[in-house]
């Protein structure tokens, strides 16, 4: 399964550790140093998939998600976070509709199986009926996640 996904963070060096990962994996990879350039290669390369870091200049990751949810376009993008967060930003990542968390620092194949499991949900035509805190071992994308849950923060 190949497709592209937006990468977004605000540093140069993870933003190159997430593509070569991906693109070895045969995803198409295009990046943004921030939230507000996240919105303008949207429209420009209508990504399959989007990875969002938390805290970045002008516009952070979680008001990204939000605009890319109030957009009739993007509103069933696949969202990932992909972030050293806190269990608050954890819950508003889920209350402005992110599909998806992987923390910093995280293993590549863990990066791999998350986009993989996003460019499913989109092909798949939908959105995840909950959110998915664990990789990896953690709980299938979609399936309510619970206290028990890796990295879940309850």
């Amino acid at each position: 399964m190949s497709g592209r996904v937006l990468v977004v963070d605000d540093s140069e060096v993870i933003r190159q550790l997430i593509r070569v990962n991906l693109e070895l994996e045969g995803f198409e990879v295009v990046t943004a140093a921030d939230g507000a350039e996240c919105l303008e290669v949207v429209r420009r390369v209508d990504p399959d998939v989007v990875t969002l870091d938390v805290m970045m200049p002008r516009l952070d990751g979680l008001k990204t998600a939000a605009r890319l949810r109030a957009a009739p376009r993007t509103s069933h993008l696949p969202i990932a976070i992909v972030s050293a967060c806190t269990p608050a930003d954890l819950d508003r990542g889920e209350s402005v509709g992110v599909d998806g968390y992987l923390g910093k620092p995280f293993d590549p194949a863990d990066l791999v199986a998350l986009v993989h499991r996003l460019m499913a949900l989109r092909a798949g035509g939908g959105r995840a009926s909950g959110f998915a805190y664990g990789f990896g071992a953690g709980p299938v994308l979609g399936a309510p996640a619970t206290p028990g849950d890796i990295g879940h923060p309850g």
